[in-house]
């Protein structure tokens, strides 16, 4: 059932753009006051583009109640854009989010279940074909069709075609891969816990970038993970636990209320900080949705960022902080990072991090280059912001390490003639059959 819902969900997201066209001409909210907006947008996918409505009781009695003229609307909407397929219907609206189109499939192998030649092998045998690591984002590009590639930057990272739909996969239903986007790999590739740290993800549903520090702890160690939202949170278990996801503690509490002098979390020495934000660097979200808020909307979200940030500085042990955003607004990004580190003064310093990433921190101070941007059209991602602060002095982490590249895994599909025998080896990692 899970899957089943991440999988409409998905697809209602895809299609959202045609899904308020044919709301607001069959009238459907005005018709129907009580009904939320994402609900009717849900019970109209499932209705005309889906397997039929799986909910029953008042819902599928309101959404049966309107269909005659959800599908006069849906026919006018073809014939008015010259196309007879559903599918169709998407590419106008794709268009009017600038960058959705362009960015790739991005699959994080999950090595707390296989590795990655295990899912590389896979895909071949389902018909994919392996290019090997890129060399550029060029390469990336190009892909199209049935051909995937390891990514230039992380090592356990593939990259397929856009719109590649892996929601209803084997490796995807069983945890053995992760559908994250690369821009939003990178803060846990970034705060690189050693095996057996202890780390707080303190803002953290859905729960991706909580399985991939699972996954560089190797899961060993500690994972105190926060959020406020209670379904979030019983979301995230069922996916941490499909991902085979051990040693960590929810907690439907407020970061900001959290005690950094409480003993449980003496030890803690990396943090990953992803607070809430304006998502204008989303490319999938509807065009127009608050793509640009107000100054009043970010200076509220500024405040809270920057009260965030020093809180999370607070904690005794700490050596190692991330903090990212989806957001493109210098005022949740570098403005944030500099008004803490004034607030902290020598305590912390930024590192420059991944200094082979091409897009580099807005200069709104001195050292802001060291901080990373990612955008559809430079970096073939989500648009986002990520620094790295490191503790200064006494007791602070040793020298920085973080990656100028990453080292490439072997790969038994480069070099070798398609089904040429692979060297035997052992297996530590769940093979994916």
């Amino acid at each position: 059932h899970v899957r089943q819902l991440y999988a409409l969900v998905a697809e209602t997201l895809r299609y959202s753009p045609v899904l308020e066209k044919l709301l607001a001409g069959a009238a459907l909210l005005q018709a129907e006051k009580k009904l939320p907006p994402q609900l009717a947008k849900v019970l109209v996918y499932d209705l005309l583009f889906g397997k039929g409505l799986k909910c029953g009781g008042r819902w599928k009695a309101l959404a049966r109640r309107h269909r005659a003229r959800l599908e006069a609307e849906l026919a006018r909407l073809k014939v008015q854009q010259k196309v007879s397929r559903n599918e169709d219907l998407l590419a106008p609206a794709q268009a009017a989010s600038p960058g959705a189109s362009q960015v790739p499939r991005y699959v994080r192998v999950n090595t707390l279940k296989t590795c990655v030649d295990d899912v590389i092998d896979f895909f071949k045998r389902q018909g994919y074909s392996y290019l090997g690591k890129a060399a550029s984002v060029e390469e990336l590009r190009a892909l199209s069709g049935k051909k995937f590639l390891l990514d230039l930057d992380l090592p356990e990272l593939l990259v397929f075609p856009p719109q590649t739909d892996f929601h209803d996969n084997v490796l995807y239903t069983s945890g053995h891969i992760i559908l994250q986007d690369k821009a939003s790999c990178l803060p846990a590739f970034l705060l690189s816990p050693a095996a057996g740290s202890h780390v707080i993800d303190a803002c953290a549903a859905p729960g991706n970038k909580t399985s991939h520090l699972a996954a560089l702890l190797k899961n060993k160690g500690q994972i105190f993970a926060f959020d406020v939202d209670t379904k979030r949170l019983a979301t995230m278990n069922t996916m941490l636990m499909r991902a085979g996801v051990t040693g960590f503690q929810l907690a439907q509490q407020d970061f900001l209320t959290v005690d950094p002098g409480d003993p449980k979390y003496s030890k803690v020495t990396h943090l990953l900080l992803d607070p809430s934000c304006s998502g204008s660097g989303m490319v999938t979200r509807v065009p127009g949705e608050e793509a640009a808020p107000s100054p009043e909307r970010l200076q509220a979200l500024a405040g809270f960022q920057r009260r965030v940030l020093s809180h999370a500085l607070s904690f005794p042990a700490l050596r190692r902080l991330v903090y990212s955003t989806c957001s493109l607004h210098r005022e949740e990004n570098e403005d944030v990072v500099h008004a803490v580190l004034q607030e902290r003064g020598s305590a912390f310093r930024l590192v420059n991090a991944f200094p082979s990433w091409p897009c580099r921190g807005l200069a709104a101070f001195p050292g802001a280059e060291c901080c990373l941007r990612a955008s559809p059209a430079a970096t073939l991602t989500h648009g986002f912001f990520v620094a790295v602060l490191e503790r200064c002095g006494e007791g602070a982490a040793a020298p920085s390490v973080l990656p100028v590249a990453a080292e490439e895994p072997p790969q038994r599909g480069e070099g070798t003639e398609p089904g040429a025998a692979p060297k035997k080896r052992k297996r530590k990692k769940q093979r994916v059959k």
